[in-house]
């Protein structure tokens, strides 16, 4: 019977150290292992591998999201990335790279990957670096009064890894004096003029954020009164004072005054001026009002009014004495002209003049004695004798 003895322990325990150097021997670290990176910006993935030294490396290269039970692709072969990453290591042991022009699709784990030249010799650096990537957004109050504080904070995703120098920016313009490394902008005792559009971003970064917009609401100031035409106008007719204003939120209500008048006079951004005086507006939003400097209106007498009526009055009258003369020498007109008609038909028709025979012999009262009878012409018969022949004599009647 044999017996088979059992190694001696010695020998086991190298065998247990041997084999905890060997897997010691194979490793990749990065740091940091999480980062954080601005879009548009460039990102260093700092990476260190270790193997043994009977092994010789054959490749290098980095994949992202790597499964065990998948094929790793290499990043420098993707047409996404080929132009974007550069290979910073060696194939001892760095393996850092940098990855430009990030953007919010490159946020994935990213794994070095080593072969070399014995078939076990090949290691993945799982867990990887974890990129998220961000941009910056403007965090601001839509509107603010004038005179209080308002804070604005420009922020991301993720804290960025690097450390970051924030610079601000008002339409366009960098505010160079109000860099802040805590990612805020206080402004204090707000004016009118700190209004406008807000961004952020990174010194030495070229990204820049979508612009915020700050409103800053405030009172109505100048406030003036503008004239339709001239001040000075005639009796009876009246002039146009509007009224405008600088105001945040726009002045929608106005009221009239007339110095040395407590009451208004008139309500609505114009007004019409019938007196002469000094009249001056008020401006009124949410925030309060504010009054004009005072104008003047000068109402002259009407007379040179009158004067235009009466001449207008002149020049009518004169017009209807020119018809009333026109109208009378048509009447005359009309007249001559049946006088003489009537006398050209007394001298066609002879019957029409049979008193002309009749002779007024005098003045008397006696009818009788102003008449003398004019014998007519005799009538001359076939037997050549008158009728009249056989008529007893006239006698002359006594007077």
């Amino acid at each position: 019977m044999s017996v088979r003895m059992a190694p001696p322990l010695p020998l086991i325990f190298l065998l247990v150290i041997h084999y905890v150097f060997s897997e010691n021997d194979w490793g990749v670290s990065y740091s940091p292992s999480h980062i954080c990176a601005l879009k548009n910006s460039s990102v260093i993935m700092n990476c260190t591998y270790t193997y043994p030294t009977e092994y010789k490396i054959m490749k290098v290269f980095w994949t992202k999201n790597p499964v065990k039970s998948e094929e790793h692709p290499d990043l420098s072969e993707d047409p996404e990335y080929s132009q974007r990453l550069q290979y910073l290591g060696d194939k001892q042991q760095n393996c850092s790279i940098r990855l430009s022009h990030v953007t919010h699709k490159d946020s994935h784990m990213y794994c070095f990957r080593f072969i070399t030249d014995k078939p076990d010799g090949k290691w993945t650096g799982y867990p990887g670096v974890t990129l998220t990537v961000t941009d910056l957004q403007v965090e601001a109050p839509e509107r603010v009064t004038e005179g209080h504080n308002v804070r604005l904070t420009c922020k991301s995703s993720c804290t960025l890894t690097d450390r970051a120098t924030f610079i601000w920016y008002r339409n366009s313009q960098p505010l160079t004096e109000r860099r802040d490394g805590n990612n805020q902008l206080l402004l204090q005792s707000v004016r009118r003029e700190d209004a406008g559009r807000y961004s952020c971003a990174l010194h030495g970064h070229s990204y820049i954020s979508p612009a915020a917009q700050l409103s800053v609401t405030y009172l109505p100031r100048t406030v003036s009164v503008s004239i339709t035409g001239s001040g000075e106008i005639v009796e009876g007719d009246s002039v146009s004072l509007s009224c405008s204003s600088d105001s945040n939120p726009p002045a929608l209500n106005f009221s009239w005054f007339k110095e040395n008048q407590s009451s208004a006079v008139g309500s609505g951004q114009s007004f019409s001026a019938l007196q002469s005086g000094r009249f001056y507006c008020e401006a009124h939003n949410q925030h309060g009002s504010q009054r004009s400097d005072a104008v003047t209106v000068t109402v002259h007498p009407g007379a040179d009014r009158n004067v235009i009526v009466i001449a207008a009055t002149s020049g009518g009258l004169f017009i209807i004495i020119i018809i009333i003369i026109i109208i009378i020498i048509l009447f005359k007109m009309k007249r001559i002209k049946r006088i003489s008609t009537i006398q050209e038909y007394e001298t066609d028709d002879p019957s029409a003049s049979s008193y002309a025979a009749l002779d007024l012999k005098s003045r008397s009262n006696d009818l009788y004695n102003t008449l003398t009878t004019v014998p007519p012409t005799p009538a001359v018969h076939q037997s050549g004798s008158s009728d009249y022949e056989n008529l007893p004599p006239y006698h002359k009647m006594p007077q």
